[in-house]
């Protein structure tokens, strides 16, 4: 992998947990010394994560983690809802045993983070169940879409589980859509997984109410 890919990796993990907060300035030189690197795969890695959306060129400030309005990342869960409906519509006629497996493995991953309290390792364990819906819909384009969208909103979805009983019910919303695949209900897979990607009401106000929160610190 080059430089630049490996830069980029770990800028991008630092955006989705909470490391750099929207708004924050990134400076090349500061990285370039942070890393032990030349500016050339700093500025690569960038421009990378520029075109993935986490972050925005602008002038004068130079690189700057992106901050995306309400408006905006409401039309962007419910296109990403749309997305693993589909995923999950597909998944339920065409998993395969194995694929089926992986999935329980998990969900099971995922409890065990849920009772420990641990929102870190349920965020990766959920990346993992919804990297196995997406492989089981054997549908290798829409499963690049999905992923790319869910790359792009995992500092939001990240920040859905610090809201007050939301790692709770969301493993009780996996549970639905593991049920619902394994019964092979194409409509109730891809009805439980819009239900737990979509965010409107109350659920969309707390996420505002901690992106504000967070966007306050960073630009103090």
């Amino acid at each position: 992998m080059k430089i630049s890919e490996q830069l980029r990796e770990k800028i991008e993990e630092q955006i989705a947990t909470g490391q750099l907060l929207p708004g924050f300035a990134l400076d090349e030189a500061e990285l370039a010394e942070q890393h032990g690197v030349s500016r050339t795969p700093v500025h690569e890695a960038l421009v990378q994560l520029a075109t993935e959306g986490l972050i925005e060129f602008r002038p004068r400030r130079g690189a700057i983690v992106t901050s995306i309005g309400p408006a905006r990342l409401l039309e962007m869960f419910e296109v990403m809802g749309e997305l693993e409906a589909m995923c999950g519509r597909l998944a339920a006629r065409r998993m395969q045993d194995s694929e089926r497996a992986e999935l329980m493995a998990a969900h099971q991953a995922c409890e065990e983070a849920r009772a420990k309290h641990d929102t870190d390792a349920y965020f990766y364990c959920n990346e993992r169940f919804h990297a196995a819906v997406y492989s089981g819909s054997h549908n290798s384009f829409l499963g690049e879409q999905a992923f790319a969208l869910h790359r792009r909103l995992r500092p939001y979805r990240r920040l859905q589980l610090r809201v007050r009983d939301r790692m709770g019910t969301s493993f009780g919303e996996h549970n639905a859509i593991v049920n619902a695949i394994s019964a092979g209900d194409a409509d109730a897979a891809a009805a439980a997984l819009r239900g737990h990607v979509v965010i409107q009401g109350e659920r969309f106000g707390d996420l505002l109410a901690s992106l504000s929160r967070i966007e306050s610190t960073a630009t103090a």
